[in-house]
């Protein structure tokens, strides 16, 4: 299976933002976006010019897909799968992002990143209905439970990332009972609730020229 083996910093330092790929380390004076706010590579500094209009759409396609750590084919194929359906394709496309089980488990804040949500899960540490669930891409319906397994509840990444996030109130589209670590993903979030800083009406421009 292909997967991203390189720095995830570079990924933040290439969008020129941070994409929260590093858990706790992105909220501390450690992440490279604060320290250097260039794009890796020995003569990032030095580039010039305006971007065009593809380049725009471009960073913005990557800016997403590296967000949610999804490689190019299988964003592709959210792509079509969001054309295919009724409503706005760019909004659509967010919706089945969201859906993901390894997104869900970040946002119930069960995983410091997604990245690391994406780690415990093929781990075999959760269940989604009471059955374990090792794929990261698990797409979830509204209704469905989400708990960490008895063997698991012991974990320090998952009780250091519930504790960093004890005065952050969670998406209304998810409930979460901590203290038996369990959650509900209650429905399928509007564009508004998303919190994600992108336009993704230039990934539907881009992938329609």
């Amino acid at each position: 299976m292909a997967r991203y083996i390189d720095a995830n910093c570079k990924l933040c330092r290439r969008e020129r933002q941070k994409l929260f790929l590093k858990g706790s380390k992105c909220f501390t004076e450690k992440c490279p976006v604060e320290r250097r706010n260039f794009p890796p590579g020995q003569h990032a500094q030095n580039r010039r010019g305006k971007f065009s209009e593809y380049s725009v759409q471009l960073r913005e396609k990557q800016r997403v897909r590296r967000t949610y750590g999804v490689l190019e084919a299988q964003f592709r194929n959210y792509f079509d799968r969001a054309r295919q359906q009724t409503g706005k394709t760019g909004e659509t496309l967010m919706k089945v992002l969201e859906r993901r089980l390894d997104n869900v488990v970040f946002r119930l804040g069960f995983a410091p990143s997604r990245k690391a949500g994406r780690q415990l899960i093929r781990h075999r540490h959760f269940l989604v209905n009471n059955k374990i669930v090792d794929i990261p891409s698990y797409l979830l319906n509204p209704g469905d439970t989400i708990q960490v397994r008895e063997a698991s509840k012991k974990l320090e990444v998952i009780h250091s990332s519930l504790k960093r996030m004890k005065d952050t109130q969670g998406p209304g589209w998810l409930s979460v009972d901590k203290a038996n670590l369990t959650g509900t993903f209650l429905r399928v979030p509007e564009r508004e609730e998303m919190m994600i800083p992108f336009n993704e009406q230039l990934i539907v421009e881009l992938y329609s020229k």
